[in-house]
């Protein structure tokens, strides 16, 4: 009798297939460690593991201090404006900042780095992102996913002792996994690294796209398939490369909407040869390693994105009471002064939320990793935000560039800049939608566990049944629990003050979610995983949630650290929570009344080509001018070498 899936699944489905099994064989299972935001999703809302808010030791306090007071005063002799006109980074800004040991701030001083804790190497980027978003973008790609990261995390003694020193001292370095046919699908990957027959090394061949920092970068860390071989059945490895190896080309300097001083390339690699002892782990590691790192490294987005909402804040106030319409300054008009509030209010949490996901990172007490990746998700599309209503608040003004207005002899506020430059976190280091699908599959981690078969594609009946009988047991226990709490009791949470209510409303809340995951489980089973915009209204909700808590705790922290703004800071924290609850109520109405369905078939008819009649009218002068993606590069590079060096 056929059970409904023993139909031969189609070419899509077994790709679809590979891919998942390639990227699950490379998630951290284990669950060793509490997580603040995984109790979330599953309706425990424990703040005690965020509050008191961890902050720095007496010891990391004086040499951040110390450092970001050197660096703002080195910071202010460099010109953003020429780094935009020119795109590029001059030599002189970046041997500048390696004297300061910005190449190592994170690197632990026994490999000659400054070894600061992530809060102030947050901050750091914070700063240089201010004079120009290219400078934080460079030290984020080299210390937050570029070599010193990886080696630090898993590399042998020798190889810290011989890399790390190196990257401290100022060179550059970048990490390239990207290739034109390979995104997000690491099953993909076509760079290959094939053993040497001298044993000793591998011939690494392939191509690398969008290789931030890659044009100018000293040693990269390379992610290639090594074919089975002997013992060993291979599989994506990291390698760390010297750029000048001989087979290594830069072939094309990229230009892009924003960040005009990055330096991203494409690079080729034909018959380079790479030592055994560069191997960072072991064979078949390679994307592993490649999360792991991103799972500290995505909270450089945050921090950059604080502090681009610091400076829309700062022009936003003073342009707002500078600028007179219909009698009155235009923030005391209401259309205004809501996004004023809105960017006030957004700013606080973003920093809340960058410190606290840095802070638990830094105390690694607690398992982090869907508190980094809600950190990148949820700071990447607010701060994004707050750069859009920066432009609208400054009218035409916002829309002009910061020379074409010192050209005409007013202040060049590069405000159009920074909405272009921050567009690009949304799409760094994970895009908004796999994000969604990363944090959701986290979410639902111990759901998939407890239900076996039933969340399976490829089970059977039967396996689904037995399933169902295990768990129940899990479910019956865990049920009950969703429907008090206490949010509940309105004497909860009292030492937040005025601000109890709003974890009231994260407790409720985070019990609701999970409620709503579980009836999402419930109708669509191992459909679920076909249903991703709900599965992102899902984390959106606990993205806000995380962020309201994050707000509560800081404020907390402000208030017994300085009293003097400790009133401010709840005002703050308060504002951001009910603009906050605001967004939730939507994102809760929406996973059950939206067009998702309506959606989803309109689409297929669009690429169907059933509305082409629709595209008539214009001309695309993209046409003709070559393929969607280009294919895969081999064999020796035709073109000059773009690698420079700053040094």
């Amino acid at each position: 009798m056929s059970t409904g899936t023993d139909r031969t699944p189609t070419p899509e489905e077994v790709g679809e297939r590979a891919a998942r099994a390639v990227t699950e064989a490379a998630r951290e299972t284990e669950w060793t460690r509490p997580s603040f935001a995984k109790g979330l999703y599953l309706g425990h809302f424990d703040p005690d593991l965020i509050h008191p808010h961890p902050v720095p030791t007496p010891e990391e306090r004086s040499a951040g201090d110390a450092f970001l007071a050197r660096l703002e005063a080195y910071a202010r002799t460099l010109d953003g404006r020429l780094i935009e006109r020119e795109a590029r980074i001059p030599d002189e800004y970046l041997q500048g900042l390696a004297d300061l040991g910005t190449f190592g701030m994170k690197t632990p001083v026994e490999y000659g780095g400054l070894g600061l804790s992530l809060t102030y190497y947050g901050r750091a980027l914070m700063l240089l992102s201010s004079v120009h978003p290219s400078l934080g973008a460079m030290f984020s790609a080299h210390q937050s996913v570029g070599v010193p990261e990886p080696v630090k995390v898993f590399g042998t003694e020798e190889q810290k002792r011989e890399f790390l020193p190196r990257c401290a001292a100022g060179a550059v370095t970048a990490f390239l996994l990207t290739e034109p046919g390979v995104g997000s699908d690491p099953a993909r990957l076509s760079s290959t690294a094939e053993p040497a027959e001298d044993g000793e090394s591998y011939v690494l061949n392939g191509s690398k796209l969008w290789t931030t920092n890659g044009v100018v970068a000293e040693l990269v860390v390379v992610m290639a398939k090594v074919p089975p071989h002997g013992d060993s059945p291979g599989g994506i490895t990291a390698f760390v490369v010297e750029s000048d190896s001989p087979g290594i080309t830069v072939e094309h300097r990229n230009a892009f909407m924003g960040l005009h001083g990055l330096e991203n390339g494409v690079t080729r690699f034909d018959h380079v040869r790479v030592p055994a002892a560069n191997r960072l782990g072991r064979e078949g590691q390679g994307l592993k390693i490649a999360l792991t790192t991103l799972n500290t490294g995505r909270l450089a987005i945050p921090a950059i994105c604080a502090g681009s909402g610091k400076w829309s804040l700062k022009i936003a106030r003073e342009w707002s009471a500078a600028r007179i319409q219909w009698g009155r300054p235009i923030g005391r008009h209401e259309a205004v002064g809501k996004k004023v509030a809105f960017i006030a209010a957004t700013t606080f949490a973003l920093e809340a939320v960058f410190e606290l996901s840095a802070a638990l990172a830094e105390a690694g007490l607690k398992d982090v990793r869907i508190e980094a990746a809600l950190a990148k998700l949820w700071a990447s599309e607010m701060g994004f935000k707050v750069a859009d209503e920066l432009v609208q608040i400054r009218g035409g003004r916002g829309f002009e560039t910061a020379d074409s207005l010192a050209a005409r002899g007013e202040r060049a506020v590069p405000a159009e800049q920074q909405l272009r430059d921050m567009r690009i976190n949304r799409i760094f280091e994970g895009s908004t939608e796999i994000m969604h699908l990363l944090i959701a599959r986290e979410a639902v981690d111990t759901h998939l566990a407890a239900a076996g078969d039933l969340a399976s594609p490829d089970a059977d009946l039967a396996a689904k049944a037995r399933a169902a009988v295990g768990a129940s047991g899990f479910y019956a226990g865990w049920l009950p629990k969703l429907f008090a709490g206490q949010g509940l009791n309105p004497r909860s949470y009292a030492e937040f003050g005025p601000l109890a209510g709003h974890l009231r409303f994260v407790e409720r809340s985070s019990r609701k979610l999970a409620r709503s995951t579980f009836a999402g489980m419930a109708r669509w089973q191992a459909g679920l995983e076909h249903r991703q915009v709900f599965l992102g209204r899902i984390v959106d909700i606990g993205a806000e949630l995380f962020a309201m808590a994050a707000c509560c705790s800081r404020a907390e922290l402000i208030r017994k650290q300085d009293p003097a703004r400790g009133a401010s800071a709840r005002e703050l924290a308060d504002a951001f929570c009910r603009q906050s609850r605001e967004r939730v109520r939507q994102l809760f109405d929406d996973l059950w009344h939206n067009t998702d369905a309506a959606d989803q078939r309109l689409a297929g008819k669009v690429l169907d080509g059933d509305f082409t009649w629709l595209e008539s009218g214009i001309i695309d002068a993209s046409e003709g001018t070559g393929p969607w993606i280009a294919e895969p590069a081999t064999g020796p590079s035709p073109y000059r070498n773009q690698r420079r060096s700053y040094r």
